[in-house]
């Protein structure tokens, strides 16, 4: 349980890290942005003085620095407009238009955009008349700062893409080594169990024979069974078992049959079956050991006391299974982690059981396993449901 929230800490740091370093970066670059801005409106302003020049301009003025500034600007995009909105000039824009009076009217809504935007500098061209004639030089962000605004939100989301998919590629390559381990596992586990249980089966035998009026032999003859049922469940991870024709209610009344001897007097099991019989395609050993599982995990969360109510409902194209106990609940903030290997809340344990029982439930027999309800002293619902 430490080691889960230590993992989770460190993700939620690196998280952190991750969105305060993009933070950072917008901050930077809108910044040099911003003064890259400042300084084409200032460079704009002094275009817009040479065409006030150039518009008083005498047969006496030398036109020639004028005329250099004028030119110069390559890279802006500018529109010189009246009062009245007419186009009279345009720079480093291509108006797109079937003909001369098409592409004016193309130019008059672009510099429109640029007046709403407060990108336009007002000239007057003469002070000294009683009617000031003015002059609008209307203009817009180069290309180059265009590109340099979008260039770290571009560059942002190339980032977080190679995060994500680094991570993903982690998780799946982690995912993958975990099931090798777990299916090595659990197969040498089967491998291990196979002599010894050879080995209490032929003492059983020889026992029934010695003694074939003991009622203590045929209980043990159970267990033996028993656990070669385990080491067949164990043996059968890692494969793909066939599932055949099963009947759901004998299934799980054959659980509740193991569990309701080997459990306190004071748990009660309680069936909630409809009145036929249902048949489902499942592999009964490893399905009885996901019920099996839920119902050891409700008889723990009672503390040995409690009711535990197993519900079977036929719908429309799947088949539910409720395992429902009156147990001390789960957290709502565990809710989410209590199907993750390594889990668990019991101070004794691997955290594997409900691991095992949705790899069973998803991968095997193409369900569904999930918790359907749970309050902290109260109890919880755990839901499977099955195709038909």
């Amino acid at each position: 349980m430490q080691w889960t929230d230590r993992i989770r800490q460190v993700k939620i740091i690196l998280v952190v890290t991750a969105v305060i370093i993009a933070v950072v970066s917008l901050l930077v670059s809108n910044s040099l942005v911003k003064e890259l801005e400042d300084e084409e409106r200032n460079r704009m302003e002094v275009w817009a003085e040479a065409m006030r020049s150039l518009s008083m301009a005498d047969e006496n003025t030398d036109l020639n620095l004028v005329l250099k500034v004028i030119d110069k600007n390559n890279t802006i995009p500018v529109i010189v407009t009246d009062d009245n909105g007419n186009v009279h000039l345009y720079r480093n824009i291509d108006l797109k238009g079937e003909d001369y009076e098409d592409s004016m009217r193309n130019a008059k809504i672009i510099s429109s955009h640029m007046m709403d935007d407060g990108k336009v500098i007002k000239i007057a061209l003469d002070d000294n008349s009683s009617k000031t004639e003015y002059i609008n030089v209307c203009y817009d962000d180069s290309i180059m700062l265009k590109r340099l605004a979008a260039y770290p939100y571009i560059q942002l989301g190339v980032v977080m893409l190679f995060v994500v998919v680094a991570i993903f590629a982690l998780l799946t390559s982690k995912r993958a080594e975990q099931n090798k381990v777990w299916v090595g596992l659990s197969k040498e586990t089967a491998h291990q169990l196979g002599t010894p249980i050879s080995s209490l089966m032929a003492w059983t035998e020889i026992l029934k024979e010695s003694y074939p009026n003991d009622s203590l032999i045929p209980e043990m003859d159970k267990d033996v069974k028993r656990l070669e049922l385990i080491a067949e469940r164990f043996s059968k991870i890692g494969s793909l078992p066939e599932p055949v024709p099963t009947s759901l209610m004998e299934v799980i009344s054959h659980v509740i049959e193991y569990m309701d001897r080997r459990t306190s007097s004071k748990v009660s099991f309680i069936r909630e079956f409809p009145l036929y019989d249902i048949t489902v395609k499942i592999n009964a050993s490893l399905f009885e050991w996901v019920i099996e599982n839920l119902c050891k995990n409700a008889v723990d969360a009672m503390e040995g006391s409690g009711t535990i109510t197993l519900h079977v409902e036929d719908v429309a194209d799947r088949v539910v299974i409720e395992v429902t106990d009156t147990g001390k609940g789960i957290k709502k903030k565990d809710i989410g982690n209590v199907f993750r290997p390594g889990f668990t809340t019991k101070k004794r344990g691997w955290g594997l059981g409900l691991s095992l029982a949705k790899r069973i439930v998803e991968e095997y027999h193409k369900g569904k396993i999930f918790v359907k309800w749970s309050e902290v002293g109260k109890g919880t619902t755990f839901r499977i449901e099955l195709k038909k």
